[in-house]
């Protein structure tokens, strides 16, 4: 019989640190006991918490993450084609000024070129809650963290007769496969450049590049500053194999773009044909009101002549209602549509700020253009606010409106889950209750075709509002049997 405190402890001292995030906090103790190697001393820096098996989940939503991945790939088509129809006065103007919103006119122009028309990203990561009712949305993420530390979970967990999804190599062998598919020739050179805003993910995508090369791949993950243009391309200081990348992965955010040493040069360069540039440069499919344009009433023709009915309702099924806080004036007979409060309609978003506690069951965050929009920076939840807080939330949301729309979502509750997990000071297996988020990585293979190469389950504890990684959260790769080969 498997001990589990064992098998905790192989998967300790036989993961890669490098394919830990490096959030630049204290180190978390694993345990004094790991001795097997290097490894273990290097993995006790981790930033989560370590289980002796992977999530397993239900069986009533395996088929729907499997069939998931062409759904998002439909939706981001749709969003583009819808974005681009506005533009042109073919579609409700309001499309565009919302996904134009606070961004220079140099983003908005590449967001429009031509030569982007048709480029979408190759990874997607939509970000579900696992709750009573079947899966959430609240975001999807085409620049998504958590590729090379999902890949090494999958392997860690394979060694130990798991079956991950997507198998022990599906997420690098999915990301060579979506490389490959974008840049329209198999094994393409690779730099995937990591701005300094984005830096705790660099570890795992050194890691990432070093899998992709130990399949026979030639990758590189750099950091802006080893970056060069020229007439002929990019270049890449040091490193022979990539040193004239075909495909440059983009891990940085188009807000960041005037902190990135030479990522206007980047930019340019996939203008020119002179390199692929993946994700492209479109800011509009990077937004989380995105979801709001989804739910519009007004918007609905749209979607189903995009989507199609079936994909359209799927769609609504899964994404959790969000609304763009516009601080603009209704007429006296005119609500926010769709939006109740305390089971009222709300003509204003001002008068969100007299919720009592109980009432205020909303989270509001940065819809996309700003450094505050990704993990849960800017993140606020209006159970957990004393009222002066929120109301200040809602102001500065709607304050914030001409430079960077926010966005509201009704707070959804995860279900909670017993899971059991490493405890590095008591040095022994113990169980914890928490809410999980599941976060499926698909890689886009052919116009019409995703792969899904693993899921990462990250389970915080059940007291937290917010579930993402940290040191109290256990991260984890996902099963759809807990049975051991």
């Amino acid at each position: 019989m498997n001990d589990p405190a064992e098998t905790a402890r192989r998967i300790i001292a036989s993961f890669p640190a490098e394919a830990l995030f490096d959030t630049g906090t204290a180190p978390v103790p694993v345990t004094a006991s790991v001795t097997a190697g290097a490894a273990a001393s290097a993995t006790a820096a981790a930033p989560h918490r370590f289980s002796p098996e992977p999530f397993l989940l239900p069986p009533s939503i395996a088929g729907e993450l499997e069939r998931q991945g062409v759904l998002w790939l439909k939706f981001l088509k749709a969003l583009n084609s819808l974005y681009l129809a506005s533009t042109r006065g073919d579609a409700p103007a309001f499309v565009a000024e919302y996904l134009d919103a606070g961004k220079p006119r140099r983003v908005v122009d590449f967001s429009r070129m031509n030569r982007f028309r048709s480029q979408y990203p190759m990874v997607l990561r939509p970000d579900l809650l696992l709750t009573d009712e079947g899966l959430a949305a609240c975001e999807l993420d085409s620049i998504p963290g958590g590729i090379g530390l999902t890949a090494a979970l999958n392997r860690a967990y394979a060694a130990e007769g798991f079956a991950p999804v997507g198998g022990a190599e599906g997420m690098e062998r999915g990301f060579a496969a979506a490389l490959a598919a974008s840049a329209g020739k198999p094994s393409p050179a690779l730099a995937v450049v990591v701005s300094d805003e984005s830096r705790m993910y660099r570890p795992e995508m050194r890691y990432l590049c070093r899998r992709l090369n130990e399949l026979g791949g030639s990758a590189r993950c750099v950091d802006p500053g080893q970056v060069t243009t020229g007439p002929e391309g990019i270049t890449v200081a040091g490193g022979r194999d990539a040193a004239r990348p075909d495909v440059v992965y983009r891990f940085f955010e188009l807000f960041d773009l005037p902190n990135v040493p030479g990522g206007e040069a980047i930019l340019e360069a996939a203008k020119l044909k002179r390199v692929l540039l993946t994700p492209p440069p479109k800011a509009h499919l990077e937004e989380k009101l995105s979801f709001a344009l989804l739910h519009h009433p007004v918007l609905a023709p749209e979607w189903e002549r995009e989507l199609g009915a079936a994909d359209f309702a799927a769609l609504k099924a899964i994404v959790i209602p969000t609304w763009v806080m516009d601080p603009r004036p209704l007429p006296p007979h005119a609500s926010i549509a769709g939006f109740t409060a305390a089971g009222r309609a709300v003509q204003s978003w001002e008068a969100l700020g007299a919720l009592s506690q109980r009432e205020r069951a909303f989270v509001i965050k940065p819809s996309g253009f700003s450094a505050l929009a990704w993990g849960s920076h800017g993140v606020r939840f209006g159970g957990d606010m004393p009222q002066t807080e929120w109301k200040e939330a809602v102001r500065e949301a709607l304050g914030s409106f001409a430079s960077g729309p926010q966005v509201i979502q009704p707070w959804r509750r995860a279900s909670i889950s017993a899971v059991r997990y490493w405890d590095p000071v008591r040095e022994e297996v113990r169980t914890m209750e928490g809410r999980v988020r599941l976060c499926p990585y698909y890689f886009v293979t052919s116009p019409e075709r995703t792969v899904l190469g693993g899921v990462l389950a990250t389970i915080c504890p059940a007291d937290k509002k917010a579930i993402h990684g940290m040191p109290d959260a256990i991260m984890v790769p996902c099963v759809y049997d807990a049975g051991r080969g």
